[in-house]
């Protein structure tokens, strides 16, 4: 039956920022789908497991900080420790740091760039080699933007790292989908989540972005679920290196 392909019962998803906000709402999304999951953050996952396992699902926790020249090491042991395996990996965590372009320095653009790109492809890499190239099979989804597609406003580390990640996306797709690895990526809209707290609290700027979006409201973690099983799941298995935009019609007008 077609919806069998969205189940994703006996497999270990690692969700990265799965504190809060989209994180969490990949973490609950796939634990309703079957999955165990793994959760990855610098900060407390409590209120995440405690939504899993209110429905009974299974969530892990491995808390390191994402910025540690050691980060890889330990999720990829502590995945070991847990599971024994990994079949699915969401790289989401990541941050926006909001300052005109004639302002930034070079440690701000590099915290920006050290999270939101090379650590997606680094971790990437790393899954692929322990587990998803030897098993021929694996799902990545990586967490672009609409600034993958745009410039944005006084976010360039963002907005760059961004549109990198679409391209590492498109890269790394090229090469392991022979090897039954899918590599594609979300690029959601504006979110209701932490990284949009002063945009929302702004009236001004929050009218205007939702002049712009043809839903008429921000989205919410809800929004990204079903984006995100899809491409964890068999439905998707002849989808590649694409970016699939949840943004409530932002990017047609």
């Amino acid at each position: 039956m077609i919806l069998d392909l969205f189940r994703l019962d006996h497999k270990v998803a690692v969700v990265t920022g799965a504190n809060t906000g989209l994180g969490q709402g990949f973490c609950v999304a796939f634990a309703q789908a079957g999955a165990t999951v793994i959760g990855v953050a610098r900060r407390s996952m409590q209120e995440t497991r405690e939504k899993i396992e209110s429905t009974g699902g299974t969530f892990h926790e491995i808390l390191v900080d994402l910025s540690a020249p050691d980060a890889i090491d330990v999720i990829l042991d502590n995945c070991e420790k847990l599971c024994g395996r990994v079949d699915i990996l969401v790289n989401n965590a990541g941050i926006i740091l909001r300052e005109d372009a004639k302002d930034v320095s070079v440690e701000n653009w590099d915290k920006v760039i050290q999270l939101n790109q090379k650590l997606v492809f680094f971790l990437s890499q790393a899954m692929a080699n322990r587990y998803f190239l030897p098993n021929q099979s694996g799902k990545i989804i990586n967490i672009a933007s609409m600034l993958s597609f745009q410039g944005g406003i006084r976010v360039p580390a963002y907005a760059a790292s961004k549109s990198a990640v679409m391209a590492i996306t498109k890269a790394l797709a090229n090469e392991w989908a022979a090897f039954g690895v899918n590599v594609n990526a979300i690029a959601p809209g504006y979110m209701a989540t932490n990284n949009t707290t002063n945009l929302r609290s702004d009236a001004q700027r929050s009218e205007a972005i939702l002049e712009r979006i043809p839903a008429g409201r921000w989205g919410t973690p809800e929004d990204i679920m079903g984006a995100g099983v899809y491409l964890a799941s068999a439905a998707s298995d002849y989808v590649n290196g694409f970016t699939l935009a949840v943004d409530g019609g932002w990017l047609a007008r």
